[in-house]
């Protein structure tokens, strides 16, 4: 019989919020221009929270007040060929061809063109604004983005040349696509919610509508419709210094980071072993390169001598960390755990703090089972999404950090309340959608109008089940990884790390192993192992796969955070390795995309 436990830290937590009366009342949605602050009636949890770290970052509340959401801003982008020596001397052509991907076998830098950006509205460029009655370029363009390069349509880069003008105080214009997103609107919904969040710290995004006259070789030279963009604020030391933020502090943009020590590549700038290259596939250096209190940093997450309280509070906001964990777990934007964030330090603080990232793919469940994708779901769900990262799991296996969770929370439940989740969509949907369904975008919607309508009324509910799910996670084990088989005396070896449990409880663990990732016909399968570790024949050459699930004394499980990719998705919980015929074991690795 299935126990249903709540571990004593989050009864305790909410317990804190109803005995100290914080029963909150519904909150009213309001105008997504003036967004709504958090924690209004929440003084407690404020107050709890602030007891404990007391060095806290606040955005610069200014910046929005006359920024309206619901703005569409056009653009007119004029392309041309430029010269050599600024790589710009490229068509069009070449850059709406090439993928990043294609760039790294090349070994080149990415292509670019010389542009002229003006911005107006659907009458042509306005006085005033960026660009306006100038004819030479005054910018360079090239496609950003990373997996999102390989789509039809690219995202952009532009880059303002020196003296040469900005647009609302920024001097590079990032304009995404959002073609994953059937929506084409959850970056920009939530940044406009962090906008009301103070212990996050948000960017500005704007809705464009993007022209573009091609003079480039093979060009049209008429301004040609190129449809609904997002802008979105470059994490940059401009945007530092907008946000009333140190733009001469510590700036790193993570690519895929756990927060290992990585001491063979994360090292000072002078080291002679020192390799930018292989650094910034770690972490993307964006303010200062003086990499001192990073390292040690990432000594103290890394030395287990230290307590991870002691850790945290000397090196960590950990309402920040709290708030920016909890808003991405409701939201369900579970790409978090290693990368899509910035982390901040002052140039004369010891503190780090996170910055939110590519949003994309919050929300997405309603999506994903629409086209039967396998995606968002197993370990991916409530804090177990975090538990691969040594410095989230480490704050995690705290008391202190996991009631600063639950009351995050708890309070960010309120704020996402279903008023304002609905008044956003209305609003977005009603901007967005006759884009969406005219040239050019229709061509790569990937819902109907009837399913974009489905899907935009059914966000409310997927908060409420990622809101029930991070309760649910902490009943069961955390995810483990399962190890490379080997062989030792003529055996087949196969072992996995341990689960960890929050209440200490009893693990067993199910082996299997299969020719196929169904697990239809097992070649093993072993249950009730209290060690991790299966010994078998060795195997002719071959694909196999293993699926190990652990199982605590209550009833509930756990898979591994090994993933097999399949057409549909992810097989969760399966390690897929080949034997080959000189009797070498190799993993298929899978890279996250």
């Amino acid at each position: 019989m299935r126990v249903r436990k709540f571990p004593r830290f989050v009864l305790g937590a909410a317990m804190l919020l109803l005995l100290a009366g914080c029963i909150y009342e519904s909150d009213s949605a309001g105008s997504l221009s003036e967004p709504a602050e958090v924690n209004g009636s929440n003084q407690i949890v404020k107050e709890a929270l602030a007891s404990i770290d007391d060095l806290h970052l606040r955005d610069n509340k200014l910046l929005y007040e006359n920024h309206d959401p619901a703005d569409v801003v056009t653009m007119y982008l004029t392309v041309s060929t430029g010269n050599a020596a600024e790589n710009t001397n490229h068509t069009w052509e070449e850059i709406n061809t090439y993928s990043v991907y294609d760039y790294d076998e090349m070994g080149v830098d990415r292509y670019q063109v010389a542009g002229l950006i003006q911005v107006g509205d659907e009458s042509g460029p306005a006085p005033g604004e960026l660009g306006y009655g100038q004819s030479a370029p005054n910018c360079t363009v090239q496609i950003r983005g990373q997996t999102s390069s390989s789509l039809p349509q690219k995202n952009y880069k532009i880059s303002v040349k020196d003296n040469k003008g900005e647009w609302n105080g920024q001097t590079t214009i990032a304009l995404n696509k959002h073609q994953s997103d059937g929506l084409r609107f959850r970056n920009k919904m939530a940044y406009d919610l962090m906008a009301g969040i103070d212990e996050m710290m948000g960017l500005r995004t704007t809705f464009v509508h993007l022209y573009v006259k091609d003079t480039t070789e093979g060009g049209s030279g008429v301004f040609e419709d190129y449809g609904l963009y997002t802008q979105v604020e470059q994490l940059n030391k401009t945007a530092l210094k907008a946000h009333g933020l140190d733009k001469n502090g510590h700036l790193y943009k993570i690519n895929f980071f756990e927060f290992l020590r990585y001491e063979d590549i994360i090292m000072m700038a002078d080291d002679p072993d020192y390799d930018l290259e292989a650094f910034e596939e770690l972490l993307e250096v964006k303010g200062d390169d003086d990499h001192t209190k990073l390292i040690e940093m990432l000594d103290a997450v890394n030395d287990y001598s230290r307590t991870a309280e002691e850790v945290l509070e000397e090196y960590f906001d950990i309402e920040n960390m709290a708030y920016w964990m909890a808003f991405h777990i409701l939201m369900g934007n579970r790409d978090t755990q290693s990368r899509n964030v910035y982390i901040y330090s002052p140039l004369n603080s010891n503190k780090w703090y996170f910055y939110s990232w590519d949003n994309d793919a919050m929300l997405k469940r309603g999506e994903y089972a629409l086209s039967n994708r396998s995606d968002g779901l197993g370990w991916e769900d409530g804090v177990s999404n975090y538990w691969g990262n040594v410095l989230f799991q480490r704050a995690l296996k705290t008391e202190m950090f996991r009631e600063a969770l639950s009351a995050a929370v708890e309070d960010l439940k309120v704020y996402l309340s279903s008023d304002r989740i609905d008044a956003m969509v209305e609003e977005y949907s009603a901007i967005v959608k006759p884009y969406v369904y005219r040239m050019p975008d229709v061509q790569y919607a990937p819902l109907t109008e009837a399913e974009y309508d489905a899907i935009g009324a059914a966000l409310n509910d997927e908060i409420q089940t990622n809101y029930e799910s991070y309760y649910e996670s902490y009943n069961n084990p955390m995810p483990f990884y399962i190890g490379v088989p080997r062989i030792e005396d003529g055996q087949m070896v196969y072992s996995w790390d341990a689960a960890y449990d929050f209440d200490a409880e009893t693990i067993t663990y199910t082996f299997e192993l299969a020719r196929d990732y169904t697990f239809a016909a097992p070649l093993i399968r072993e249950e009730d192992l209290l060690i991790p570790e299966v010994e078998g024949h060795t195997l002719p050459p071959g694909q196999y796969f293993i699926r190990v699930t652990a199982e605590n004394a209550s009833g509930y499980e756990q898979c591994a955070f090994d993933c097999y990719v399949i057409e549909s998705g992810k097989v969760y919980g399966t390690k897929c390795f080949y034997v080959l015929e000189d009797g070498t074991i190799v993993e298929d690795v899978y890279v996250e995309s």
